[in-house]
């Protein structure tokens, strides 16, 4: 259990290290603070669009859930495309995957040790967003004292599917080119559309609610907009369900995407090592 916790922390280190690209804390402080913002204003530009198309009176309810939605749509982004590229940075950029690969690791620990930084600047950038949010755009935000536990789990267990998830994805790198980093980039994009982040579920055809409740990040996102924007009047189609509900879904669902991750990684990792793929890089 102690190789663990150290192998888990050093890797978490050299992930932060990473992604300040070995620069000053201040300056990445500051970097992390205007990034978030900057992704506020592109939020409200679309915001003035679909108003201007739509409801040219807007609708706060409306932004409110786009803002939230898309907020929190930063760790999907940045979570999954982290855990994802560690195998292929290390194999490709760095050429380093064969060193920590035999020392005596576990490399699925170092895996999330390594996204468990890009959780970290994550959480900073929602919060950022959120607070920018409430104080200059009139984003409406309220979390009752008494969901603040379930806000806690529930972030969690979200966060624990997209780890999962992107460890899917590494495991199948093992076996692939460099290219398929484009994974890591259309897979969000899916959740993006069918998981109600811009948009409601309800304003999809049938077939693509169905695949919406399908995804677990779909309930996420939603028990989140519940305790977040109380009172919102925006029809998710998901009413029906209870935030217990949803909450035990988010647990099952955690447990079986863990599962196929340490499933996926193990044979992807078993079939690199039977075809000498650990450390082939790609040479064009």
């Amino acid at each position: 259990m102690s190789t663990y916790w150290r192998t888990f922390k050093t890797a978490a280190w050299l992930g932060w290290e990473m992604d300040s690209n070995w620069t000053e804390p201040w300056l990445f402080v500051l970097y992390s603070v205007i990034k978030p913002v900057a992704g506020a204003f592109i939020l409200v530009l679309m915001y003035i669009v679909f108003v201007a198309i739509g409801r040219p009176q807007g609708d706060p309810d409306a932004f409110s859930y786009m803002y939230v939605g898309n907020s929190f749509f930063i760790f999907v982004a940045s979570v999954l495309f982290g855990t994802f590229q560690v195998i292929q940075s290390d194999r490709e950029w760095y050429q380093t995957i064969r060193y920590v690969y035999i020392s005596p690791i576990s490399y699925y620990v170092y895996i999330l040790g390594r996204a468990a930084s890009k959780i970290a600047v994550s959480v900073f950038a929602v919060a950022i967003t959120l607070v920018f949010g409430v104080m200059f755009l009139g984003v409406r935000l309220h979390l009752a004292f008494a969901d603040v536990p379930l806000f806690v789990v529930s972030t969690i267990l979200g966060l624990s599917v997209l780890l999962a998830i992107g460890i899917c994805l590494g495991g199948i790198s093992f076996l692939t080119a460099k290219h398929t980093h484009g994974l890591a980039e259309g897979i969000p994009g899916l959740f993006y559309v069918f998981c109600g982040v811009l948009f409601p579920l309800s304003v999809l055809p049938d077939w693509g609610q169905a695949v919406g409740r399908a995804i677990p990040l779909t309930y996420w996102f939603d028990i989140t907009r519940r305790l977040l924007t109380e009172g919102s009047t925006v029809n998710t189609t998901l009413g029906g369900y209870d935030p217990l509900t949803i909450l035990l879904f988010l647990v099952v669902s955690s447990v079986g995407f863990f599962g196929l991750s340490v499933l996926i990684y193990k044979v992807g990792e078993y079939f690199a090592r039977k075809a000498g793929k650990i450390d082939m890089t790609t040479s064009y």
